[in-house]
């Protein structure tokens, strides 16, 4: 027997369609780079379309479900600008009508009570171990005669609810970005638990492919786009759809993220929280970006750095890859850099200001911190890069050891301490580029050292170390501040 959705002719099809998508996320930790690019690509298929993006929680897994991770699912995707058109979707909210259908498939008979034992089960798995069979249910309870039922019920035996799966049937469907998909009855692990253990009579929890029909056909969703993970979910959910007698959603499966290793992108390789990526200092805009290169090619002479709200107008399935797409942290630095670099100072300090609070820290006022921004802005790749780059003008450094060893130098304490007594003569509030030129050019005279050697001391007295932001500019700017001074009297 064959369970079929008919060939889509893509896209002429789908020109037909009102497109409703949706990212239906469990809230058991915050939101992953795989969730969001999910998300992300849903969000542009419904652009494109001029459709609908929709928001689930699936948060019937009570035990590890929490407040804090929807709300960190709703922030992270409003951070990366992914908005979604209707009120978010409750999974949690909608049990009893979850239940409503799997007592519908009870008494049509297409799933049935299975009293199984967990230890009964071990011993089924472990003998299929032993005889290198691939683990799967037997169906031992499909056909249970009444007076073994009444035997299992007398014993006080609890039971889960099993969707009954014919193993001689075909599952096809027309994947949007794998083309056709056939999967075998027989390959599904036997009868399906839709309904966790529960007292005779009852109804347990509602179970993950269960819900996710009865969800996406209540909501009206006209096309699931997810990871391939999700493949063999898919053809278990095409039966229950069919047994219901509802019409399936086209069904696109995306390429996984993986690591250097070629191996499934996990908590295990760092990284991979939208919050995290955000602490790091990355940015909404290179993020979104950098996913949408995570499995889907660009159109011929478009730029690889771009806004979202550009990609959702050529936006398709047929550019998305089915190979996995690796993660490049030096592609997404890039990018990040680039976002960075093209900022305006202002907005660069609007991005920088929270950070350096967070420090303690307090711009003296606009004018001084769009000039720190100008300053420090071309040699950032991460926002936080601004926290590390900022440091000196904010705090006295340490002195590094190539500092300290420039200061060793004959004429070097010789030349800060000539400086030192010139500033003493300027107004701090009137220190300009000029003076500074002037009066380096005086100290190698009157000192009679090289300049190189001036500028390197008074660099080391400034900001700890020879390395660093253009030296003028940073004296003016810690001028303005009234720390220049001191920072040179800490070696004369």
């Amino acid at each position: 027997m064959r369970v079929r959705i008919p060939s889509v002719p893509y896209p002429n099809q789908l020109k037909t369609l009102t497109v409703r998508v949706r990212l239906a996320p469990s809230p058991t930790g915050t939101l992953h780079i795989g969730t969001a690019r999910t998300a992300l690509f849903n969000w542009l298929f419904a652009q494109k379309k001029g459709g609908s993006f929709l928001l689930r929680i699936e948060n019937t897994d009570n035990e590890r479900s929490k407040e804090e991770y929807i709300k960190n699912i709703y922030q992270g995707l409003q951070w990366l600008g992914i908005n979604w058109n209707e009120s978010p979707i409750i999974q949690s909210e909608r049990v009893n009508e979850h239940k409503s259908i799997i007592k519908k498939l009870l008494d049509k008979g297409l799933a049935y009570r299975c009293y199984a034992t967990e230890s009964e089960l071990e011993e089924m798995r472990e003998n299929q171990r032993k005889s290198g069979l691939a683990p799967r249910y037997d169906n031992r309870n499909r056909d249970l005669s009444p007076e073994q039922e009444s035997q299992y019920l007398k014993e006080g035996r609890y039971s889960v609810i099993r969707f009954k799966i014919n193993d001689q049937k075909l599952i096809t469907w027309n994947d949007l970005i794998r083309g056709k998909m056939n999967w075998s009855g027989k390959d599904l692990g036997g009868d399906m638990v839709i309904a966790r253990r529960a007292p005779s009579n009852t109804i347990g929890d509602p179970l993950y492919n269960l819900v996710v029909v009865a969800d996406d056909s209540a909501m009206k969703i006209t096309h699931v786009i997810r990871g391939e993970d999700h493949i063999a979910n898919t053809a278990k959910q095409i039966l229950l759809y069919e047994a219901l007698g509802l019409t399936p959603p086209l069904f696109a499966h995306t390429p996984l993220i993986l690591n250097c290793e070629g191996k499934k992108l996990s908590k295990r390789d760092g990284v991979t929280s939208i919050n995290d990526f955000k602490n790091m200092g990355y940015t909404p805009e290179a993020m979104a970006n950098y996913m949408t290169l995570l499995g889907w090619s660009l159109p011929e002479g478009m730029n690889e750095r771009f806004k979202i709200s550009e990609v959702s107008k050529v936006f398709d399935f047929e550019r998305i890859n089915k190979a996995g797409a690796k993660f490049d942290w030096d592609k997404l630095n890039w990018l990040n850099s680039q976002v960075i670099h093209d900022m305006s100072p202002e907005i660069l300090l609007e991005k920088l200001e929270p950070l350096f609070k967070e420090k303690g820290w307090e711009v003296p006022n606009h004018s001084w911190g769009k000039e720190l921004t100008e300053l420090i802005g071309p040699s950032m790749v991460l926002l936080n890069d601004g926290v590390e780059q900022a440091m000196p003008f904010f705090e006295v450094p340490v002195l590094q050891a190539d500092g300290k060893k420039q200061l060793e130098i004959e004429g070097a304490k010789t030349s800060l301490i000539y400086i030192f007594k010139e500033l003493e003569q300027i107004e701090c509030s009137l220190f300009n580029k000029n003076q500074a030129l002037d009066l380096i050019n005086k100290t190698v005279k009157e000192c009679e050292v090289k300049k190189g050697l001036v500028m390197k001391s008074l660099r080391a007295a400034l900001l700890g170390t020879l390395n660093g932001p253009d030296l003028i500019k940073s004296w003016i700017l810690l001028s303005r501040f009234s720390s220049d001074r001191s920072r040179i009297s800490r070696f004369i």
